[in-house]
This record gives structure tokens, sequence and C-alpha cells, in this order.
């Protein structure tokens, strides 16, 4: 398989399943990987459409000197999305579950630094996670399926990018909707400049940020976004504070300046109102809206993966776990649905 891979079982999905009478939840129909065959040989066997994969870890948060949690989205959204509804609408063998990347051993080692340190170790590391997701994701792409991406912080991108770019050959265009560029310089690796260097090597053409906050971008950024003729962007203030924008034109434009060739859908938990999140907003995005964004994304034949990152729920507070879990399941559903 691949080194930080824990795939999954029936034995492992059992437990999360709350089953019913008369009723059938989406992990009773979803595919899954067994020990054996390899990885590329079970992908390219499987009628699934869409692959499932978690990542657990906040390294590249950290890295960014940003608030860690991120690690803690995957598990949380799994039982959710598990117990989603088998029906016509939402169907679980249109998903193989491969399971999750597992970066304990290097969240370890990070928790233990402090300082400067931490944040050099926590850049170098993120690097290193960057060869495994683009391996994995590389793999999915070729087998001709799109990766359903969960958890992690938004350094993630840069590997899902440039797994899906190696993939197909060809550089990808991405629709991010996000408070932030993540375009931050290329100083080490971080969940703040993940799509700068993917668009710097190459593997990212066109790039469109939806919803970005005045508030939290700076003059030079700005700058920067406005000589780049291959990057487009809105912000939350002309769509919604100073209503300068209408949303439905603003999403046709979007898409439009994506879809031509094959693109990535990039949700950060951190655009949606009241998410707990890396960097949680008391105004943002409705879940709502952020729904119908996918449903309206996932109508072209181009979309080639979704991408939920920066959700931080406290593993000791249910609210913060319902919030965040069934606010993904909600996602991952309308990314499937007919």
């Amino acid at each position: 398989m691949t080194e930080n891979l824990v795939i999954y079982d029936l034995k492992k999905v059992t437990p999360y399943l709350s089953t019913r009478k008369g009723e059938e939840k989406l992990g009773e129909h979803i595919g899954l990987l067994h020990q054996g065959d390899s990885l590329e040989a079970q992908l390219l066997d499987s009628d699934a459409k869409y692959v499932l994969l978690g990542i657990q870890e906040d390294i590249g948060v950290i890295g960014n000197h940003g608030k860690p949690g991120a690690r803690n989205a995957w598990e949380t959204a799994l039982p959710y999305i598990l117990n989603i509804q088998h029906n016509q609408h939402t169907k679980g063998n249109k998903i193989l579950l491969l399971g999750h990347l597992d970066f304990s051993a290097e969240l370890k080692k990070i928790d233990a630094l402090k300082g400067e340190n931490q944040i050099e170790e926590a850049r170098n590391i993120t690097a290193l996670i960057d060869v495994e997701v683009t391996n994995i994701i590389h793999k999915i792409v070729a087998s001709g399926k799109k990766p359903i991406v969960i958890g992690g912080g938004h350094n993630n991108a840069y590997g899902i990018i440039k797994g899906t770019s190696l993939a197909i050959g060809k550089s990808i265009n991405s629709l991010n909707v996000d408070a932030h560029t993540d375009f931050r310089k290329r100083e080490g690796r971080h969940s703040g400049n993940g799509f700068s260097y993917a668009f710097h090597e190459g593997f990212l053409e066109n790039y469109f940020i939806f919803g970005l906050h005045e508030n939290y971008t700076s003059k030079k950024i700005f700058k920067l976004l406005e000589k780049e003729l291959r990057i487009k962007y809105n912000t939350f203030e002309e769509l919604y504070v100073r209503k300068e924008r209408g949303f439905d034109f603003e999403i046709k434009e979007a898409i439009d300046f994506v879809k031509a060739d094959k693109f990535g859908l990039e949700i950060d938990l951190d655009a949606i109102e009241g998410m707990p999140s890396s960097a949680i907003t008391s105004s943002g995005l409705s879940i709502n809206t952020v729904r119908e964004m996918i449903f309206k994304c996932k109508k072209s034949k181009n979309i080639s993966y979704l991408h939920i990152c920066e959700g931080a729920p406290n593993l000791d507070n249910e609210v913060e776990k319902m919030k965040v879990g069934k606010s993904i399941a909600y996602l991952v559903s309308d990314f499937i649905r007919k």
C-alpha cells in the first residue's frame, strides 16, 4: 500500500454504523479495500466513482503559526458520513472507502517542540506529507476515480493538485472557497502557501478564490492577485456586505473560469460562519451556500476532486464534533448526489 495509509475493513467500519430495521446506511454499501492485492489493482477493479480518503494532521497549520485541531476532523466526520441514508439520492456503492493517512508519529514529534524549532520542523515534515499525499492522489486519479479528501490543513491542497496534475499529464485548475488565498510566499511548506507552490511549479493553471475576506488579506497579496491573469477572486464583502456582486452570477463566473479543463474544488471550513476550524470566523458563508456551490460545481464533467479541510473540532466538545462532522457529511453527500 503506502507507508502511512491505514486501510479500513468491515471489522473497522461496523462499530461506526447505527443500524435500524427498515433502513440502509451508506456504510453498509460502501466499498472497502483488503490486504493482499496492490492498491493500484484494487482501485482499477472497483466500480466506485469516488474514493474517500482521510488525512489526520495539522502540522501544516502549525507551520503557518495556526491553531491545531485539524487532525480531528476525519475521525469526527466519518461516522456521520457512514450513517447517511443509502437511497436513490445517495448511494454507498458509488464510494470506495480507502482509509486515512496517519501522521501520529510526526504529530507527536511536533507537539514536543516549541517556538521557532516547532515551526521549522513543522515545515520540514509538511514537505514529507506532500510526498505521501501526491503519491496516493496520483494512484486514485490514474485509476479514473475522483478523490474526496477530508481532514488536515489546507497545505494538502498542494499534494492533491500535484498528484492530479501528474496523473492526467497536465496542469489543472482550482476553485477555492476560502476566506484566505493561501498564496503566501514560498518560505517552506505550510498551510498558507499550498497554492503558491503549486502555481509556481506548474501544477496549477487557473485559480479562483471565492469569498475572500478583505480584513485578512494583505495589500501585498491583493497586488499579486491583480497582476496574475490566471488568478481571479471575489470577496465576501463584495458579495454580502456591499452587495456589489450577485451570488448566482459570481458562482457561474467562478465555475466558468475553471471548468474548461480538469479542476478541483477546495472547501476550507474557515470560510463557513461559526464552523469550528483552524481560523474560526464570526462572519462568513452559510453551510447552505457552500452546499449549493458543491452541487453546481459537480455538474461539470471536468471536476476532478473535492477537498474539505481545516475543520478543527475539540474532541471533548460534543456540539463542535456534531457541527463539523454533520456539516462535512452534508458536503460529501452533495458531491456524490445524482
